[in-house]
């Protein structure tokens, strides 16, 4: 039919270019993010580009929602400023008509959400998880560059080393600062290498010396060592079962049910259904006046999605504090925004039977 295809392809061009726009913005933030996480020593630089895809497929669901919620509100309300909906409503199309074509656009957008959700998200989100806590949990010594000063995990610690081995775990003239409480130590040694024993990492000095100084006695203590053993790391890879919710696959957040995984479920399944409400939202909030050449109608509905969303945040954050529970907290929410965009639209369309008769007579008069 030559309305559904004129609607659908007016939202096809305003989606393909909207999703464009965003994604550079989105990219654009991330990149700058973790380039600067990388400076800071708290991601290796050459997982940047790694974690920069596992961040995008986190947030393509969020922003393919917004695409589309901003490609039905701009779509239909230039019609409305360019008086097409007049013309439609004239030939006894009601607003409500327009569902039917805009779902048929959104079905497949609103597939790629719920697999995103699903699936995706925390696969992406285990493998980022896993990537950063492989970075952050390497020995002290492996961490620092040759030359450099560096800070330990804890910040208890400042290291500087002339390493002079491929594999990274053994190096010479090794300075060591160390502050615990009231008391300063400054290591020294000629050579020292990373021993693995289980898993703990034990940093082994050899031929050096230990000045240690307590700040609020004033007492020095200075002693020569030929081989000095310290702890350098004993916190081992987490397995599976120690990972956060939003890194557990949905299965497994439905067999394990606690406030934190239901709080999880609850933001995934709401992602999902907000994906819909939005869609069912924009027919009604596109209306504009052709008189009025503004876009007072998109800003208003830009401010609706981002209060949207902070709402399913909301509700995540109640369900993990056991406030209320998770159908309950998907019910209110998202059930309340579905009856609010169906009254948006009845509302349009009692407008619409009103004026048109008014319309009628003026150009019958003419």
């Amino acid at each position: 039919m030559l309305f559904d295809s004129t609607v659908r392809r007016e939202l096809a061009r305003s989606f393909g270019v909207t999703l464009v726009v965003i994604l550079t913005i989105v990219l654009t933030i991330m990149l700058i993010q973790t380039l600067g996480r990388a400076a800071g020593g708290n991601v290796a630089p050459q997982d940047v580009m790694l974690l920069m895809a596992y961040a995008s497929l986190a947030h393509l669901p969020t922003m393919l929602s917004l695409s589309m919620f901003i490609a039905v509100v701009s779509s239909l309300g230039r019609m409305y400023r360019e008086s097409e909906m007049t013309i439609w409503f004239a030939s006894g199309i009601g607003l409500a008509r327009f569902v039917r074509p805009v779902l048929r656009m959104a079905a497949p957008v609103i597939a790629v959400v719920i697999l995103l959700n699903l699936l995706l998200w925390p696969w992406g989100n285990q493998n980022s998880t896993l990537l950063l806590e492989r970075f952050q949990k390497r020995s002290d010594l492996s961490r620092v560059a040759p030359g450099q000063f560096q800070t330990s995990r804890d910040g208890n610690s400042t290291f500087f080393i002339d390493r002079d081995s491929e594999d990274g775990r053994t190096g010479r003239n090794v300075f060591i600062l160390t502050q615990r409480g009231d008391s300063e130590a400054i290591t020294t040694s000629a050579k020292g290498q990373i021993v693995l024993e289980g898993d703990d990492r034990f940093l082994v000095l050899d031929h050096g010396q230990r000045n240690e100084t307590n700040e609020k006695t004033q007492e020095k203590s200075l002693a020569r060592f030929e081989e000095y053993k310290v702890l350098a790391d004993s916190q081992a890879m987490r397995t599976a079962d120690q990972l956060p919710p939003k890194a557990l696959y949905t299965p497994d957040l439905l067999r394990n049910p606690n406030p934190k995984n239901d709080a999880e479920l609850t933001w995934r399944f709401g992602m999902i259904l907000a994906s819909l409400n939005m869609v069912m939202l924009g027919i009604g909030l596109s209306a504009s006046n052709p008189r009025r050449a503004n876009n007072w109608n998109l800003l208003f509905a830009m401010l609706a999605a981002v209060v949207y969303f902070n709402v399913v945040n909301l509700s995540q954050s109640w369900v993990a504090n056991s406030r209320t529970t998770a159908p309950l907290a998907l019910l209110g929410v998202h059930g309340g925004v579905f009856l609010l965009a169906i009254g948006l639209m009845w509302l349009r369309d009692q407008g619409n039977r009103l004026c048109l008769p008014r319309f009628k007579r003026k150009v019958a008069a003419a």
